[in-house]
């Protein structure tokens, strides 16, 4: 993915000074581009229980509705950048937009959970070419001098998106519908289309090999997609079940053949020559089980706040701010403090910070109070997540050689989301386990008879949304509730704890594997965003 590294030589006279009205257009239209599809990252999440109610889908499909949209995105994002380098980054970019546009209108229309899942793994091919396209258009446009300071902006706009998504996400879903957090897309899609049209030049790298590493790209489709096939389905449809079987059979062959692609192909998108250095294995190792955690983690404390607690998406999106609040204010300040402290030391506080973070998470019961527990432990994790994004973007540049950053940026990120994809489904395997044991002993616990027992159970796949039986008397819904709700918390209590020991391993992985190197600023590399 050459796009986000060197440039190829140009005259002086053909940069771009961020300071222009054209340099700011840049800046307007690749911060809209990239921020719907990091916007679309989270403002999802706070919609998805409506989403079950409505469409009367288990906790499979609440997966396949993330992961569908993040498996195609981390597969194809590599590719993505090298599209834009050989075919042009401006062209690469605007079909990229004009996927994510139409396949976010399918998704606001689709009329059922199979249409909305097919809809967002679309999506996902769409923002694989808005995202490494955006980066690669500011740094093939804008004057060198002004590079760092114009990704800062894109990085800081970009963010704002990521911030706002569970609060608007939350207000669209509570005063209108879960359908309009797509339909957004629509307006802000037109408005960049029409100003990258007008205001962005085309460029491209004429170095750039045409020999793209398609193999690659299919290994990583379908070993990603056969895992997560099986991992999700497995729980609902059996781990004896045939198709399971298959899927998670050829999903791991896929991934084992995928460093013998990487060896044989002429271009391979993830340069395995780069794993060498203990910085950038480590790196990368740490960022799977930080970003397996929170993004697997956030998804079950959204699901508690709205079914559990009794949270509207509104109330569950506004809980989250202070967090995205705080990675937008601190991270910056962190990359001061690397010089002084070194990278491991941060790295491995951020880690151990969000270790105990999720262990409050893991300690809480039914319904804690915001205010005394939820609030303080969703800033612990904010501060850790602060600790650890931006000394980890440095040390992943820092790894490899200055032709080879944005490269390494690139498979740091596919990696961020190879980790979310892979924790919305192996997470789900430990909650729907968890939550379906501890269900039966409550319900006869409870007193539920046998018939109505048997009935919740069978949709134990939904989860806290599992409907009550009819025919119950008041005190014994009162009891099959309760029964509901103490369940989840049990699977969620090992969703936390999970995330937390994970937490704990990257912690211990950037203490041993992250040496001290000259710290070199990320003025290239793409900021990790948790969306």
């Amino acid at each position: 993915m050459r796009a986000q590294g060197v440039n190829p030589p140009m005259e002086r006279s053909a940069w771009i000074p961020l300071a222009s009205a054209k340099g700011r257009w840049i800046i307007v239209v690749t911060a809209l581009g990239s921020g719907m599809v990091f916007l679309d990252g989270t403002v999802v999440n706070v919609a998805l229980p409506r989403m079950q109610t409505d469409l009367g889908i288990p906790l499979s499909g609440l997966q396949w509705i993330i992961d569908a949209y993040v498996l195609f995105l981390a597969a194809l994002l590599l590719v993505g950048g090298s599209l834009g380098d050989v075919y042009g980054r401006r062209r690469g970019f605007v079909a990229g937009l004009l996927v994510f546009t139409v396949s976010s209108a399918a998704c606001g229309f689709a009329p059922n959970g199979t249409g909305l899942i097919a809809a967002r793994a679309a999506q996902g091919i769409g923002g694989a070419l808005l995202v490494p396209g955006s980066l690669a258009m500011i740094k093939a446009t804008i004057l060198p001098e002004d590079s760092g300071k114009a990704i800062g902006l894109w990085a800081g706009l970009s963010g704002v998106t990521t911030a706002l998504g569970p609060l608007l996400g939350g207000y669209l879903v509570t005063a209108v519908s879960w359908r309009l957090i797509f339909f957004i897309n629509i307006p802000l899609a037109v408005i960049t289309l029409l100003a990258a049209i007008a205001h962005v030049p085309e460029t491209h790298d004429p170095n750039a090999s045409k020999h793209l590493d398609w193999m690659g790209a299919a290994a990583t489709v379908v070993g990603l997609g056969g895992l997560t096939f099986g991992l999700i389905q497995g729980p609902e449809i059996g781990w004896t079940n045939a198709l399971v079987l298959l899927s998670l059979v050829v999903g791991a062959i896929a991934l084992l053949l995928f460093p013998f692609v990487e060896e044989s192909v002429r271009n391979p998108m993830v340069p395995l020559h780069l794993f060498r250095s203990s910085n950038f294995t480590g790196s990368n190792l740490a960022t799977l089980g930080v970003y397996f955690a929170f993004n697997g983690g956030f998804l079950f404390i959204v699901l508690k706040l709205q079914q559990v607690q009794g949270y509207s998406p509104l109330e569950a999106g506004s809980a989250l701010i202070p967090l995205t609040v705080l990675l937008l204010v601190l991270s910056p300040r962190v990359g001061g403090l690397i010089p002084r402290f070194g990278a491991r030391l941060l790295m491995t506080s951020g880690a151990g910070v969000l270790t105990l973070a999720f262990a409050l998470f893991a300690a809480m019961g039914r319904s804690p109070s915001y205010w005394i527990f939820i609030l303080p432990t969703i800033i612990v994790m904010g501060l850790g997540m602060c600790l650890f994004i931006t000394p980890l973007t440095a040390t992943v540049m820092a790894a490899v050689p200055a032709d080879l950053v944005g490269v390494a940026s690139g498979v740091n990120n596919a990696v961020s989301r190879v980790a979310a994809l892979l924790a919305i489904a192996l997470l789900g395997v430990v909650v729907v386990g968890e939550f379906e044991s501890s269900l039966g002993d409550r319900l006869h616990s409870a007193g539920i008879q046998p018939g109505p027992r048997a009935a919740l159970l069978a949709h134990a796949s939904r989860l806290a949304d599992d409907p009550i039986p009819r025919g119950l008397t008041p005190a014994e819904r009162a009891r099959a509730h309760a029964a509901l709700l103490d369940a989840y918390v049990s699977g969620y209590r090992w969703a936390m704890g999970s995330c937390a020991i994970l937490c704990a391993l990257s912690a211990i992985v950037s203490g041993l594997t992250i040496r001290p190197e000259a710290f070199t600023a990320p003025e290239s590399a793409e900021p990790a965003h948790p969306a």
